[in-house]
């Protein structure tokens, strides 16, 4: 009758089989292996013929062709009628591609089936290194991690990764869990755990491709990089300061009450970018970051939404919004990209039923005026409202200019000004200037040089009154040349 038994052959030390096994194995004619390459399986009787898939790593592509072709062959041994005796590294369901996706289908097609659970490599790991994997552990393959740009787990709890089998996939992880930690982060490499080989080494992240003892059975130990390092461990931070028991600050807070203050950090930050000042940069996003899990907790607390639909929609937003990265779409150029977007975003529109919107309308109200201006100038550009050469928009700026000079009354005057004003952005634009960060930056600068000027007026006993304008200008030249 047809049927398939799969086994797991533990870790690699025969003695390590259980006794279910091992009656199974020993009691075979023979068995069909994934990889001939496994300790336990010199521990077999003679008479046990065993069959293995290596070549298939050797003449397919990737891994992935190689998984499938083994479950497609196995499935069609499983018909005969003595059936097939299929055996994996470890425990069939840990680390382990084939043995599911073969039950799966096994079952599906009517083959009966059997599971017959070994040790995984996971027991002798924690063993050899003296820890237990709870409460946080993470579990880690090697493969999906080595194709990441960012580790897929938080960095304030411990990580296994396994499958590491070569130094090829050592130098990919890597990279990846260098863009999060620092070169020097103390690891362990364990080897062979639980056999007569067993290696374990302690060295720096950066060196674990440089290993001589990577195999087959390598697993990679990371050490959490510290208390506090992870979003998720932010989250608890913020959900216990709105607990009952919590800060009466925090819990007294709504949506409406942290408005200001979210404005007031969302500056805060831009005034750190227009400083170039990386360490207030970096605190001051912290701030923010906080607004923003304080508005997601509100809203989960109320039934609103939670913090995982914020970064569901966002993160699915992104992903459909960049076919040219995530898909198979390709744009010649950056306003080709910009078209494609407004286009994706009005047929989402269509899709939602909602009613077509002017190209305007995602501008926020709130923004301060010359950051509003330049966006509407940049959207409208999108659709081709925008002069054609730098020189038309110069001319626009000079006749608004003339305008201003001659209008009658007050209301004019304010109405040409904003024109010089919406001008002067539009210029901004065109020579790739932030209107809103220019001014800041010369507000910022004229600030310091009057502070100046004030000191040394202190200095000397003179208030800034009592100056003449010929000495207010010598300080103010003297100003720009220490503070810039």
């Amino acid at each position: 009758m047809a049927h398939i038994t799969i086994l797991g052959l533990g870790p690699g030390n025969p003695d390590h089989l259980t006794r279910q096994a091992w009656e199974t194995l020993t009691t075979a004619d023979e068995i069909w292996v994934r990889t001939r390459q496994h300790p336990t399986l010199d521990a077999l009787p003679s008479q046990v013929k065993i069959h293995a898939f290596d070549h298939l790593y050797e003449t397919l592509p990737s891994f992935q062709d190689v998984y499938a072709r083994i479950v497609e062959e196995v499935l069609v041994l499983g018909q005969r009628p003595q059936g097939v005796i299929y055996a994996v590294p470890g425990h069939p369901f840990v680390a382990e591609d084939t043995a599911p996706e073969i039950l799966r289908r096994a079952r599906k097609q009517g083959i009966q089936t059997r599971l017959v659970g070994g040790l995984s490599f996971l027991e002798v790991v924690w063993e050899t290194l003296g820890l237990d994997p709870f409460p946080r552990a993470t579990l880690g393959d090697a493969l999906t991690l080595g194709t990441r740009h960012t580790p897929n787990f938080p960095p304030d709890s411990p990580a296994f990764i396994a499958q590491i089998y070569d130094h090829h996939t050592a130098s990919e992880v890597k990279l990846t869990l260098m863009s999060v930690y620092p070169d020097e982060h103390p690891v362990k490499l364990v080897h062979a755990a639980g056999t007569s080989q067993q290696v374990v080494e302690d060295l720096p992240l950066y060196a674990i491709d440089r290993s001589p003892h990577i195999g087959l059975m390598t697993v990679l130990y990371l050490p959490p990089l510290g208390e506090n390092a992870s979003c998720e461990a932010f989250h608890e931070v913020v959900a216990r300061l709105r607990a009952p028991d919590g800060c009466p600050w925090d819990r007294k807070q709504t949506h409406q009450s942290l408005r200001a203050d979210f404005l007031e950090e969302a500056y805060e930050v831009l005034a750190a970018l227009d400083a170039q000042d990386l360490p207030a940069l970096r605190e001051e996003l912290g701030d923010l970051l906080l607004h923003i899990f304080l508005q997601a907790q509100i809203a989960a607390e109320e039934g609103e939404f939670t913090l995982a639909d914020v970064v569901h929609g966002i993160t699915t937003k992104i992903i459909r919004r960049h076919p040219h990265v995530f898909g198979e779409l390709e744009l010649a150029d950056e306003q080709a990209v910009v078209q494609n977007w407004e286009k994706l975003k009005a047929d989402e529109r269509a899709e939602n039923g909602e009613p077509e919107k002017g190209i305007l309308a995602g501008i926020s109200a709130a923004l301060p005026a010359l950051a509003q201006a330049q966006a509407y100038q940049a959207r409208a550009a999108r659709v081709g409202f925008d002069w054609p050469t730098r020189q038309g928009v110069w001319e626009k700026l000079q006749e608004e200019l003339d305008e201003f000079e001659h209008a009658a009354n007050p209301a004019e005057r304010q109405a040409e000004f904003g024109d010089i004003l919406f001008s002067l952005v539009n210029l901004a634009r065109w020579d790739d200037v932030e209107a809103e960060t220019a001014l800041r930056t010369a507000n910022a600068r004229f600030r310091a040089r009057f502070e100046y000027l004030e000191a040394q007026a202190r200095a000397t006993q003179r208030p800034l009154a009592a100056m003449s304008p010929d000495e207010l200008d010598a300080l103010w030249r003297e100003a720009k040349k220490v503070v810039g």
